[in-house]
């Protein structure tokens, strides 16, 4: 429901129908709270219509919930622009492109919000000495960071406002010149080395002079060629992420060979190969390959248990739910495998929460029909539909036709493909006076025998019971072509005759006029009188009626002729 909600809204959202979006990702975030994705798509929508309040909590909310996720704080840094705030809307931006390096969104979004600093200095008119933009640099923290001499100035916050006064302010520069620290910082900006005098004393004034540092041309932001240096060598890679990494990388290589050994169909190969990647590095796909070798190697507890731990460990480390689901889904395959299809559904539903896709919704509703099949036909057993029968041919004569249902239903269910079961409840619904279903009985029971001449004729008896004269003739015709040894000829044009009788009393004393007004209104009359072939046989008749009883030796025109004499059409004087 949440996907189908999401997918309707990304539709509005193109559409730039923003409120109904809006309405949409809302319904969409009630059935899954906890899905990071729906509460991005909103923030762009209220970002859209410049309800950047709005935009800015659901970013927040995002980040919460996926605090890896780069694109929550692309959302976030658009938020914060557009309410102003430039420094939280590049840190946002800056912690974006700390997770993804090579995001485009990110990457212009800090290169707006500098521009925009930028011009805000510009618009105060006061010089900023050219070094308002080294403050606007994206890796401005890192580098303070890498620096042994300026790294110490990031623990000490009344400094690091005083930094981000300059960043919001680059003319603020002027008033920050005298603090040594500052200057220590704009060196490692521009890349060059500053050995700075010792200090002394609370105005920061240096021994031997004036306090003053020769400053770059605010023409030309280039240091001076003296003070040139080569620039900072990068931060050395952490030891911790290095093995990490080198895990990392050994494990995708033995999970490719345990994928090269699964499609050459070399099981065991590949079970140990994955095996030994979920034990270099922790991450649910290789446990998911594992149990998948499994499957196929006929292990089905074994696959069962790694899909398990699998489910067990992605929710710790807050894995994509597409894996949970796939996870679960494998379970409920490997259930049903086993012949276990109570537990296959249970675990095929559990997938379908986690994540929605048409190959785990094929496997339900095919275990699902499994299921009822199987129940279906391990309840038949003949001798206890014949029990049932009898059970209910007592209480047919006892008049109880409710309790005659009962036991006829249950030797339905015990012998589905039995018609005398059909039949039987046909004829005790018909004394509760349920038509309808008595005639979907005579039919069920017509399916599995079409001679079963009781259903027939019941269901002429039923049709004449519910005035459908047309239909009764027609039923009886087919009961006439089923009785091909004639047994039952005279109920069956006794049943005819009866229908006849009841047809021209309905029309007695009807002058032709009235006749053609009501032949005019019965559809199937018409149909009948407009078919040329009928047409030619009327013609006939009324030169040599003879003729009408030659046409009434094939089943199909005296059926047509039954109906139109019925009508008053024909007229037998």
């Amino acid at each position: 429901m949440a996907d189908k909600l999401k997918a309707e809204g990304n539709a509005a959202f193109a559409a730039k129908d923003f409120d109904k979006a809006i309405s949409l990702f809302t319904q969409a975030i009630e059935v899954d709270p906890s899905n990071h994705v729906l509460y991005s798509n909103r923030s762009a929508c209220y970002a859209s219509l410049k309800d950047f309040a709005g935009a800015l909590q659901d970013a927040t909310k995002c980040t919460e919930l996926k605090p890896d996720w780069a694109k929550g704080f692309t959302r976030k840094g658009a938020a914060l622009h557009g309410e102003g705030d430039l420094i939280a809307a590049l840190e946002a931006y800056e912690e974006a492109l700390k997770l993804d390096p090579n995001n485009a969104q990110a990457k212009s979004g800090a290169k707006l919000v500098n521009e925009a600093i930028s011009r805000e200095a510009a618009a105060d008119g006061q010089p900023d000495m050219g070094l308002g933009q080294i403050f606007q640099d994206p890796s401005f923290l890192q580098k303070l960071a890498s620096n042994p001499k300026t790294a110490p100035y990031l623990g000490d916050p009344q400094f690091m406002e005083k930094l981000n006064r300059i960043r919001t302010n680059p003319s603020a520069i002027q008033s920050e010149i005298s603090d040594p620290r500052v200057m220590q910082v704009i060196g490692v900006l521009l890349g060059i080395q500053m050995e700075m005098p010792n200090f002394s004393g609370a105005g920061g004034s240096a021994s031997g002079g004036d306090g003053d540092v020769e400053m770059p041309d605010a023409r030309n932001s280039a240091p001076p060629p003296r003070a040139a240096t080569p620039p900072p060598p990068e931060p050395q890679e952490d030891e911790e992420e290095k093995a990490k990494k080198d895990a990392k990388e050994a494990a995708d290589k033995e999970k490719a060979l345990g994928t090269e050994n699964y499609k050459k169909r070399n099981f065991d190969a590949a079970i140990e190969h994955y095996s030994k990647a979920w034990e270099l590095h922790k991450d649910i796909t290789y446990l998911n390959n594992l149990a998948a070798a499994k499957f196929e190697a006929g292990d089905y507890d074994g696959c069962i248990k790694e899909c398990e731990k699998a489910i067990e460990e992605g929710r710790e480390m807050r894995a994509d739910f597409k894996l949970i689901a796939k996870a679960f889904g494998r379970i409920g395959t490997a259930y049903q495998k086993q012949g276990d299809l109570t537990k296959a559904i249970e675990y095929y539903n559990r997938s379908l929460t986690e994540h929605r896709t048409p190959d785990v919704l094929g496997k339900l509703r095919a275990a699902e029909k499994a299921k009822i099949d199987f129940e279906r036909e391990s309840y038949i057993d003949p001798e206890k539909a014949d029990q049932a029968r009898e059970e209910g041919n007592a209480c047919f004569k006892a008049a109880d036709w409710v309790g005659a249902v009962k036991a006829y239903t249950e030797m339905i269910k015990r012998a589905p493909e039995d018609p005398r079961g059909y039949s039987n409840r046909a004829a005790a619904l018909i004394k509760l006076l349920s038509f309808p279903e008595a005639i979907k009985d005579c039919d069920e029971a017509l399916k599995r025998d079409k001679k079963f001449m009781r259903a027939h004729i019941r269901k002429a008896q039923v049709y004449y019971a519910m005035k459908e004269y047309n239909k009764c003739l027609d039923a009886c015709n087919q009961a006439t072509e089923a009785d091909t040894e004639g047994k039952h000829t005279r109920e069956i044009e006794e049943q005819t005759r009866k229908c006849m009788e009841t047809m021209y009393s309905t029309r007695e004393g009807e002058t032709e006029e009235q006749t053609m007004e009501r032949i005019q209104k019965d559809p199937e009359i018409v149909s009948i009188i407009s078919d040329p072939v009928m047409q030619s046989i009327l013609q006939q008749a009324k030169s040599n009626p003879q003729a009408l009883n030659d046409h009434m030796k094939s089943p199909m025109i005296r059926q047509k002729i039954q109906k139109l004499m019925a009508a008053g059409i024909i007229r037998v004087g």
